[in-house]
């Protein structure tokens, strides 16, 4: 008797290693919050314009025809021009020059450059800042706890904007006419910053409120945790949903400040101009027929904002369980 062929059985191929970037992708790619992304056709198109943005502002040296930062690059005989399909537009300048010689769309993206990176970085100052005070005040409680939302409280009573301003003037009272424009930005940064940390550390203190009384953190104390590992470790993690959510609504407020500080005539000058010091100086030609010097930075902020809020709002939406 011959003996019986058995069917060759393909073996089903293996699951990706726990810690493989294959295996990681899979997990996004399945997620509910990638589904939710996937679902929300404004939502893609806010993140695809944000991503643009982020994008000119990176390869902003690239796409330029001229540093608008630089001086020597700027000809007063150019000022003025009309955008390109106007009568009297001029190559290369796309939209148009402003009173310097300046191209618009030059000076809009590394205008972009500054707004982004001030609103970046003040929102990872104000973010820090309120995660490890909010995380001070709900697991150690008591005294320490009163004081920082005390302190929080005041805060709340003034607009951001105001406190924003304060920071600036200090900041220019004390270094006076040593402030380059390096150092304003900082200064800026840092008012940014100042103004906006009250919302992560209250946020950030409830869910520390809800979590340190749970079995892990518990379990965590016994075996003699310190308690900043457990607080970053252990109750951190399962806060920063919120957090995520905040970060997102205020970069847009944070380059909103930016752009009004600055076209108060308190932000950067204007040899170093973000989208608010354009529209300032536009502004003063609004009414004299130049209206491109005003209108595309204002259109870039506007657009920038708005992309950003709708993330924020479909974030908001799509990590409350509430809702799903």
């Amino acid at each position: 008797m011959s003996d019986a062929v058995v069917p060759h059985r393909s073996e089903a191929p293996a699951p990706p290693a726990r810690g493989s970037s294959s295996g990681w992708f899979h997990r996004v790619i399945e997620s509910d919050l990638f589904y939710s992304f996937r679902r929300s056709k404004l939502t893609m198109i806010a993140a695809a314009v944000t991503l643009l943005f982020f994008l000119l502002a990176i390869f902003a040296p690239l796409l330029s025809v001229q540093n608008p930062f630089d001086p020597a690059q700027l000809q007063l005989a150019n000022s003025r021009f009309a955008p390109l399909w106007e009568a009297d537009g001029q190559a290369p300048y796309l939209l148009g020059t402003d009173e310097q010689g300046r191209d618009v769309l030059s000076a809009i993206l590394y205008g972009l450059r500054v707004s982004l990176f001030v609103g970046v970085l003040g929102v990872l100052l104000s973010g820090t800042l309120g995660i490890v005070l909010g995380l001070i005040a709900g697991y150690v409680g008591g005294a320490v706890d009163s004081l920082i939302m005390r302190i929080a409280d005041v805060q709340l009573t003034f607009p951001a904007i105001l406190i924003a301003l304060l920071v600036n003037g200090v900041a220019k009272s004390v270094f006076g006419n040593r402030l380059d424009a390096t150092s304003m930005l900082a200064v800026l940064v840092l008012a940014i910053g100042l103004s906006f940390w009250v919302q992560y550390a209250r946020t950030v203190r409830g869910s520390v409120l809800v979590e340190k009384n749970k079995d892990y953190v518990a379990a965590a104390q016994l075996i003699g945790l310190p308690a900043p590992v457990i607080m970053l470790r252990h109750v951190l993690p399962n806060a920063m949903g919120p957090v995520l959510v905040i970060a997102t609504i205020n970069l847009a407020l944070a380059i909103i400040t930016e752009a009004t500080l600055s076209f108060l005539g308190v932000g950067l000058p204007d040899t170093m101009p973000s989208l608010g010091t354009l529209i300032r100086i536009g502004n003063n030609y609004l009414f004299s027929g130049e209206w491109w010097i005003v209108a595309f930075p204002g259109i870039a902020l506007a657009a920038l904002i708005l992309s950003i809020n709708l993330l924020g709002d479909w974030l908001r939406d799509a990590l409350n369980p509430k809702l799903r």
